[in-house]
Order: structure tokens, then sequence, then C-alpha cells
């Protein structure tokens, strides 16, 4: 898709700031700055570098300040808010246009000179190239100057207090940290100076506000009257010798490359395809691929990265990443479960999750199923069969099967279900018990093994958990599914979670009760951006998500919309309407709103959330693999069934 952006979309210094473009470079790496070429988080950078892949990452170049000499006058072409607030770099008054299509463009005229400027990352390498065209249409010499502020922390640390900086060789050495500067520019070493950058969007949520950056040289490129140049640079940590043209013209040929790759048709799930590689990346730790949960904030967690594989990689058609990834999870598996959160740098993983071990198994069979590669299920059955037994008699957070045949999980302070958040000693949505995705899964997951093994025990057992299933869970009196079954008033909370007990692989509803599901899922919760987190006309309904963190952590899960809960609706409702074109079509008319979604936020991406009221700007995450991954499952059921 090409999304463009001019001067009715930026009228203001908060208009301008808005939106935000994100290139990645497949190892957890990644270059992202505001629409006017700003700095608005602390996890934003025009170079953000991973030191070890995915999650060891660190902010090498914070932003670069730009400006443009005609005769007398200089004008800013970058733009950002300082701590200060007595002053702002105001480039987004001269910006022309800003064209997204597989890497952002920006068009600035000023005075009679044109500045374009284009960037992209270096594929699995920690650099990103910029390539300015400048024409100068005036009867006077221009000059173009380029300043970049640095950092050399870890990715979103704010630094309040000065640190060492020094230029030695074209290099730049910044708390420990080398960046490497090619140019064919004229590059200055400076005496250090800092300045304190004001993020716009970071001080509603409660995060720091603001933090110093720091710059030690400039480069400068000079134009005569009636001419035109161009003036490349790369910033690198040392390991990319690629110019910045072939950095850019790699990354058209490699976006093409993905478009072509996944079969699909449609130019919003052409879009959809290319922004899932941005989440796509290495391991160090098992030299295999994962999924990155979302940007700027996440890294590869467990059950992300299980809901997110079967749109961003099968759907997709990439089937290699797809076996990779799930390899990387089956090699991590201790005690039947694998891990919901690999930290950043070299800590161990966490294994608070009951979801990701299940949904394991079932993308392991979705794998199957969509590249043939049945050789798969004797890699992978040894873990499936550890997993399944591990929840049959028991392991670490209170998961176990219960007499009924349906499992159990959660015990203290833990967090093992998607609604995962604490604050302090609060769990704001307790879901100890066992609850509806839950005993889903594990449905769909014996199954899966039934069918794999050919062993009639597990047949037997899913059986078994089918009817205590519909007998705890049905509401004949709401027609719908309870969340959980704990034995509190939260257990008749409408919630999105029983849209899941309608789309796995193998499921336990009637066709009936699937119907009215996704009926009353419609009714209570549905919104175009995403399936908000529970009913409006339940009390503890919060309909907007924003503040500090607490505030926003207590709404997170009681009403706030989720965007990746929407894909599972749309394929649940295409299901319960027989797979007809006419359902199809239905499902058409109501995507219409999502080429405005992939406008909104970041550029060509969906992101985590929206507020549960009126949403219309999307929260958190700026771009989150699960949204995608889910959104192109949708898509690509859409195609076959227009295609039969």
């Amino acid at each position: 898709m090409r999304f463009i952006y001019g001067r009715q979309d930026m009228p203001c210094l908060a208009r301008s700031q808005e939106n935000c473009y994100l290139c990645a470079n497949g190892l957890g790496g990644y270059s992202s700055l505001s629409a006017a070429f700003s700095m608005t988080r602390g996890d934003q950078g025009l170079l953000v570098a991973a030191r070890t892949a995915p999650n060891d990452r660190v902010t090498l170049v914070g932003r670069l300040e730009e400006t443009l000499r005609v005769g007398r006058r200089k004008d800013h072409l970058s733009t950002q808010q300082f701590a200060d607030g007595t002053r702002a770099e105001q480039g987004w008054r001269q910006l022309s246009s800003l064209v997204v299509v597989d890497t952002p463009r920006w068009s600035y005229d000023v005075q009679g000179v044109r500045v374009t400027r284009e960037i992209a990352m270096a594929r699995e390498k920690n650099a990103v190239g910029l390539r300015y065209v400048i024409e100068n249409r005036t009867g006077e010499a221009c000059a173009l100057a380029l300043r970049p502020w640095v950092l050399g922390f870890e990715k979103g640390h704010a630094p309040q207090e000065e640190w060492p900086l020094t230029m030695e060789a074209g290099c730049v050495h910044t708390n420990g940290h080398v960046i490497h500067i090619a140019t064919d520019g004229e590059l200055m070493a400076e005496e250090p100076r800092f300045a304190k950058c004001f993020y716009m969007h970071d001080a509603p949520d409660g995060r720091p506000e603001a933090g110093l950056q720091g710059s030690v040289c400039g480069i400068r490129a000079q134009v005569k009257p009636g001419e035109k140049r161009v003036l490349t640079v790369v910033f690198s940590d040392g390991e990319c010798a690629d110019t910045a043209e072939e950095i850019i013209a790699e990354q058209k040929r490699y976006m093409k490359t993905l478009r072509e790759q996944s079969g699909l048709k449609d130019t919003v799930a052409l879009q959809l395809a290319c922004a899932a590689d941005a989440y796509v990346a290495r391991r160090a730790s098992t030299g295999g691929k994962t999924i990155l949960a979302g940007y700027p904030f996440f890294g590869d967690w467990g059950r992300d990265t299980m809901i997110a594989l079967p749109g961003c990689a099968l759907s997709t058609r990439r089937w290699e990443d797809a076996k990779s990834i799930l390899r990387t999870f089956l090699q991590y598996e201790k005690d039947g479960l694998v891990p919901n959160l690999f930290p950043e740098g070299t800590q161990e993983p966490m294994y608070n999750t009951v979801d990701a071990a299940l949904l394991l198994i079932g993308g392991v069979y979705q794998y199957v199923q969509a590249s043939g590669d049945k050789a798969f299920i004797a890699e992978a059955l040894p873990v499936m069969r550890r997993i399944v037994a591990a929840y049959q008699r028991g392991t670490k957070h209170g998961i176990h099967m219960d007499e009924d045949g349906l499992i159990c999980a959660g015990e203290g302070l833990d967090q093992v279900t998607w609604m995962d958040v604490r604050v302090g000693e609060i769990l704001p949505t307790p879901r100890h018990g066992k609850p509806v995705e839950i005993n889903a899964y594990w449905y769909s997951a014996l199954r899966i093994m039934e069918v794999f093994t050919g062993e009639s025990a597990y047949g037997q057992l899913a059986e078994k958990v089918k009817s205590a299933f519909v007998e705890a869970f049905w509401m004949a009196e709401k027609r719908c599914l309870r969340d959980v079954i704990s034995g509190t008033a939260a257990d008749e909370q409408i919630r999105c979670n029983q849209i899941w007990a309608v789309t796995q692989p193998f499921t336990m509803l009637s066709p009936e009760q699937e119907k009215a599901v996704v009926d009353a899922v419609y009714a209570h919760l549905y919104t175009p951006c995403g399936l908000r987190t529970l009913s409006p006309r339940d009390a503890q309904y919060h309909g907007s998500y924003g503040g500090p963190q607490q505030v926003r952590d207590m709404a997170y899960h009681q009403g706030t919309s989720w965007v990746f809960p929407l894909g599972a609706y749309y394929l649940a409702y295409l299901k319960t309407r027989g797979y007809t074109k006419e359902a199809a079509q239905t499902v058409r008319q109501a995507l219409l709103p999502m080429e405005a979604t992939l406008r909104e936020g970041c550029i060509g991406q969906l992101p985590e959330i929206y507020d549960g009221d009126a949403p219309s700007f999307s929260r958190g995450c700026f771009a989150q693999a699960w949204s995608v991954g889910e959104m192109l499952r949708v898509y690509e059921a859409l195609e076959k069934i227009e295609q039969a």
C-alpha cells in the first residue's frame, strides 16, 4: 500500500507527531521516529541496535537535527520538542509530504530548494541508511547540515546526567558503545554538547517525559545554485559495509519478495504481510527465529508468539520461519511449559503462562496442515507429550487437570493468562480457576494429539473435557460462555475470551451455541478497532486507557479494546455463517475501516489497543505482532472463500 501524508494531515506540531514509521532489521533492532522526524518516545530512535538478538537492545542514534541554509536564512527540516519548553525545531512547517511505500520518504520545499529524505535498515545488521536529494533551484548556494544526537543506553532509558562523549576516526564513542558513520558529506568533529528532549507520547503515560541526548559531530553537504546533489549517511555498530543506496534498494526488493511469496491478493493483506516481517527476528540463543510481541516496548513472549505465528508466518507462507519459530520454543520446554518471556539481556526465561504451551501444540498442528510437512510431527511429538502429561499431573503456577478433565491454573499473585496485569498486590482481572479459553485450547490440544498419535486415550479424555466444558461454561440465559470457573462474581462477566472457544482447530460447542457466542460478543464487545475486554454494561468497565501506569493497568483488561481478538471474531463469524460468499462480503464491509487503522499510529502497522469508548487513536504498543497476525488470517480466509 501507499500511504501519503500532506500538509492537511500535519497542520500543527501535535498533529505532525501523531504518527510514526517503523523499519526493522530482523534482529530485534529498529528505526522509528515520528512523521515529523522527531523523537516523541524514549523507546524510539533513528538507530536502536540489537547487541544480542533479539531483546538486548541499545539506542545508538536518537535522532538527527537537520538545518538547511540558503543565503543568510536557516530553517530546520527536523522537528523536536525540548524539556525547557522555550524552543523547538519546527521542521514540520517546511514538510510538504511523507510517502511510505516499503520505505518512508519525506519531501521539503524551502525557499526554492527541494530536499527529500529516505530511510531503510539493513537486513540482519545494526545499520540505518539515509539518502538525501538536495535540488537547489535558486541563484544562491545552499547547505544541508546534519547533527546526530546519540545515546548509547539501553532502549527506553532517558539519561538525566551528561556522560563522556568523543569523536575519533569517523566514529562516535558514547557510554561504551561505538557508532560508525559512513557518509559522502563532510564529517566534522565538534565539542560535545547535550540537549534534553521532551517525549510527547511518554509524558501522559507516566514514563520519563524527558532525557538527555549528546552530540559531538556534524555532517555538511553544499550545493551550488541550479545543481542537484545526493547526500548519503549510514550509521552502524560497525558490522555493515553497505551503502545507503544499497540498503534502501535491498529493502524494496525484500518487501516485493514478501508480497509475492504470500500469494495474497488484497492490498491490505499484502501490506499486513510486509508489516508481519517486522516481528520475525533471529534469536541468538538458538540460532533460529522467534516473534517479537510489539514495538517499541516488548520482546519475544511465548503466548504472543504462538498467537501471532499462524498469521505472521503461515498466512504469509513463510514455512521455514514458522518451523524455526516452533523449534525455538520446543527447545525451551521445561516442566511441560514454554517461556512466557525471554527477558532483555541474558536473564533466564520466565515460564509464568498456562496458554503458551497449549498454543504451541496448536501451532504445530496448523503448521503441518498449512505446509504439508508431516515429518515435523515426529520432531515435535516428544515435547507435545510432555506438555499434555504435565498438565494432567500438575505443574508450576497451580496448573493441573481437575477431576472433571478441565484445566485449573493460577495461585497467589500468579498472572498466567493473557489478562495478566498486576498492580502491587492487586490482580485487576483475577482468573484463577478454569479460564474459558485455556480449556478451549486444552480440548483442541487433546484432539490434535489423538490425530498425531492415533491413540484413543487422548480422544477419550477429550470427550470427558467436552462434556464438562459445556456443562460448566454454557449460560443458557445469557446465551454465551462464562469467562472462568472460580466461584466468584467474575465468572459470569462477559469477556472476549469466549470467542476462542469457536475458532480452535477442534471445538466443543454445538453450531447453535457457537452462533450465539458470536452474536453475544458482537452485542457487548465489538468495535471496528477491536474487541472490548469487558462489556460496557459491567460495573467494573473502564472505557478509556491512559495516565500513570497504575491507572492504565486497572483499565488494561477492563474494557480496553484489543485488536487481536477482532481477528478471531471475524473468523468465528465466517464459521458460524457457513463460510458463504455472503458472509465474506459482510466481513469485507466491516473491514473497510482497516485502511484507516493502518494510516493511524505506526504507518502500515496495527497497534496493540484502543479505548473501549468510541475508539479512535491507538494506544499501548504502536505496532503489535498478534494484531497483524490475526487480521492476516481473516484476509486469508476471505480470499479462500471468494476464490472457491
